[in-house]
């Protein structure tokens, strides 16, 4: 049987401006644990300093109807300024960014080297023993990265979470 479209989970990147004071991120993780909603990554910054406003960029999944809850429920919280579903709402660009360390002697090193190369990734640090490189993009080409490094010799992993921002002329 077919699932209709209402049951379909898909991804969706949402970017919430609010207030930058204390306490603000705890409401927002608040509501997305107090629901059962995933969080599959989170990143938050200062974008205004004169007029004190953060953002929050959400990597997170569900149904449309749970998307839609997410940003109504968003949306009426008090520091919350404006919400936007940059999956849906036209053009963004998406990056992420990670360090990626890498173990290795001999034939695997230089392998680990070549798919660096191909993904175009960055050594920011060497040993005799290890590598650890910078990869910047989107979340596919990330893991594809990792994916990749496992048989290798991955070691360990660090991921900043997904970063937009809308394409075009228009502020948040």
């Amino acid at each position: 049987m077919a699932a209709s479209e209402a049951d379909i989970i898909n991804g969706h990147t949402i970017a919430v401006l609010v207030d930058n004071e204390p306490g603000v991120l705890a409401r927002v993780i608040g509501l997305f644990s107090g629901r059962g909603y995933n969080i599959e990554s989170l990143t938050v910054a200062e974008v205004d300093v004169k007029a004190n406003l953060s953002r929050i960029t959400i990597a997170t999944s569900g149904t449309p109807m749970i998307i839609q809850q997410i940003k109504a429920q968003l949306a009426r919280l008090v520091p919350v300024h404006k919400v936007s579903d940059l999956t849906l709402e036209g053009p963004s660009v998406e990056r992420e960014l990670a360090l990626v360390k890498v173990q290795g002697s001999g034939e695997s090193r230089v392998e680990s080297l070549r798919i660096a190369d191909i993904f175009r990734a960055r050594v920011v640090d060497s040993t005799n023993e290890s590598f650890i490189f910078e990869i910047v993009g989107n979340t596919g080409k990330l893991d594809a990265f990792i994916n990749l490094m496992e048989p290798i010799g991955l070691i360990d992993v660090s991921r900043t979470g997904v970063v937009a921002i809308a394409r075009g002329s228009q502020p948040f």
